[in-house]
């Protein structure tokens, strides 16, 4: 008899050993709770030079705990303002069909940290250029597409975004679709989304611009010198369809101070493209710093020494101080939401893991003192 029903009692008690691992299992596996996220209490930027600016790049950070946590080391910084990359087409997916989660997320924290929001505008949707396409590619057909979608920006944000870069590097063939740069072309973009702006939140400022840097020769099928393309655009009648220059303003490795040329790209090229704008009768405008810096990696040509660049990086900031003409200064990159595994990571202020490098403490000294 008991050897009959011993198996059976084996065979219960594996089975029950089973279903406790089985749930084991089930709740080791089962995703982790939400974590609550709260805006929190209204912020004060607290800064001795209220030109500081970075810009962020939460553009593919999905975990809403670290766009507040970014945000809040940002302010604390003692920085106060941030340009922040919104694609078109992670708003607009669907012709005429909007979708601001993630923007809100972004703007609704850096505000409350008290920052002041430079929304720059680029990544066209798939449905508003052709197959196959680059993301930087739009025809000019579509640029009334381009206008109704900056409208719909601004009318969504009204009041807590109002700066808006036209944009990016459009002086590059990368960013210009890989089709030749064109500067009255860009010119047309601006007249075409300007005006519509203009109708329904007069008081946004219309960023045009963000040029790169560059000493490309004339005819270079790769890019087109940003002081040679400025001036293109002023000639092509863009002059009365911005309210702003962006300007990109890297040092590679000469220091801060070095005086501009236009056979050198330094971060005081900035005042050769100001000199331009004066030309061009546009002294009343301001310009807006919105990408720039130093890069500190051991071996890439165009990097400095981590000392030199904390000192540079100070004194860029001095010298947009002193410009009265500079609104803010926005340098590259305050933080990546994962690395880029390349020289690119030498741009940051604090990892992906939120460590603060030494130039982050460094400029929150000079912010404080």
């Amino acid at each position: 008899m008991k050897n009959r029903t011993l198996p059976r009692v084996w065979r219960w008690l594996v089975r029950a050993l089973q279903i406790i691992a089985l749930g084991a299992l089930t709740h080791a596996l089962a995703a982790p709770p939400p974590i609550l996220v709260t805006l929190g209490p209204q912020r004060v930027v607290h800064t001795t030079n209220p030109k500081i600016g970075v810009h962020t790049r939460l553009t593919d950070e999905v975990e809403e705990w670290k766009i507040k946590k970014n945000f809040e080391m940002v302010r604390e910084m003692g920085a106060s303002w941030v340009v922040e990359y919104f694609p078109w087409e992670y708003s607009e997916p669907e012709e005429g069909s909007f979708d601001w989660r993630h923007a809100d997320l972004v703007v609704n924290h850096a505000r409350r940290q008290g920052l002041t929001v430079i929304a720059r505008i680029g990544f066209v949707p798939r449905w508003a250029r052709p197959r196959d396409s680059v993301t930087g590619y739009l025809d000019e057909a579509r640029y009334p597409s381009l206008a109704r979608f900056v409208v719909a920006f601004v009318q969504h944000f009204g009041g807590r975004v109002q700066h808006i870069i036209i944009w990016n590097e459009p002086n590059l063939n990368f960013e210009w679709g890989y089709r030749g740069v064109d500067p009255a072309g860009y010119a047309r973009m601006l007249q075409a989304v300007y005006p519509r702006v203009k109708e329904v939140e007069p008081s946004v400022q219309i960023l045009a611009g963000a040029l790169a840097p560059t000493l490309a020769p004339p005819g270079s099928v790769d890019a087109m010198n940003d002081l040679d393309y400025l001036q293109a655009m002023y000639d092509a009648g863009a002059r009365e369809y911005f309210d702003a220059l962006a300007v990109h303003a890297y040092g590679w490795t000469s220091p801060a101070d070095e005086p501009p040329s236009p056979r050198r790209v330094n971060f005081r090229r900035t005042e050769l493209l100001r000199e331009i704008m004066v030309k061009n009768g546009d002294a009343h405008k301001r310009v807006f710093i919105t990408e720039g810096g130093w890069n500190d990696h051991p071996r890439w040509t165009k990097a400095v020494h981590p000392a030199e660049r904390i000192t540079y990086t100070l004194r860029a900031y001095d010298l947009c101080k002193s410009w009265e003409w500079v609104e803010a200064c926005a340098l590259w990159a305050f933080r990546y939401p994962f690395p880029a595994q390349s020289y690119l990571d030498y741009f940051t202020f604090v990892t992906p893991e939120f460590d603060p490098k030494p130039i982050y403490y460094e400029v929150q000294k000079y912010a404080t003192r």
